[in-house]
């Protein structure tokens, strides 16, 4: 089983990084062409693309500028160490054992606009690259034509036919191919009900998908059928909303 989520806007500026042997995201010669075509983006340029503030874009400029290559224990941090948003902070990352670890390794995959799809322990340095930005490559003037069907290919590679389950917001996710894929594909939608509604809170539910994340990592999942008994913070599996390929998990 392998489980899809989003990268973070938001990264940790000292990390706490775990002893373990790191690994190299597998696409990193198409994320050293994106690289090349980020450093020649001015300040400004950033603040028009990215949507942010000339602080924000003076600090991605620097981080631009600042891409080595190769990747080392010196110049990045494994995957799962730098993103800290709300998927990530509600997971229990900084207390997960070595075998949690590797747990994730073999069965979380992180979508990202600058490197495709990277494993937990694979080294990144920082950036700011949603997925949906417009960026001119030699290939496309967007992410989506850049990365191609390669995403779908990689994802593949990791799942070798077990089931594939998307955690990853629409941006994201939208990058694979699902009439590529060879695996079974499920979506999960955690939803909320609110005044008698059934509703999808972007908030929530990008903090339910790090917990049913972290669940599935610090419990050993890998029988997709056991992702049904996922209860955190009230969450409950309603099989009469749900479809084959279409899980739908509700709190009040």
């Amino acid at each position: 089983m392998i489980l899809l989520l989003s990268p973070s806007k938001n990264i940790h500026e000292q990390p706490q990084i775990p002893a373990e042997k790191f690994t190299v995201p597998a696409l990193i010669d198409e994320t050293k062409e994106l690289t090349e075509c980020l450093k020649k983006l001015s300040i400004k340029e950033i603040m028009d693309l990215m949507k942010v503030s000339e602080k924000l874009a003076t600090l991605n400029y620097q981080r631009n500028q600042n891409f080595e290559f190769p990747f080392t224990e010196k110049n990045s941090t494994p995957a799962l160490f730098l993103f800290k948003g709300d998927v990530y902070a509600n997971m229990d990352i900084e207390n997960y054992s070595h075998d949690d670890i590797m747990f994730a390794q073999r069965h979380i995959r992180i979508l990202s606009g600058l490197y495709g799809s990277v494993r937990p322990l694979d080294l990144i340095q920082p950036y700011r690259l949603e997925m949906g930005r417009r960026i001119q490559t030699s290939r496309s003037n967007n992410l989506y034509g850049f990365w191609g069907g390669q995403i779908s290919d990689e994802i593949n590679n990791s799942a070798n036919g077990e089931e594939i389950i998307n955690l990853a917001s629409n941006e994201y996710f939208s990058a694979i191919k699902p009439k590529d894929l060879k695996s079974r594909l499920i979506t999960i939608h955690l939803k909320q009900l609110k005044n008698g509604k059934i509703k999808t809170i972007g908030l929530m539910a990008k903090r339910a998908r790090g917990m049913m994340a972290d669940y599935v990592i610090k419990n050993k999942i890998s029988n997709v059928e056991d992702l049904k008994k996922f209860a955190n913070s009230g969450y409950k599996f309603h099989p009469e909303l749900s479809s084959d390929d279409e899980w739908v998990f509700i709190v009040n």
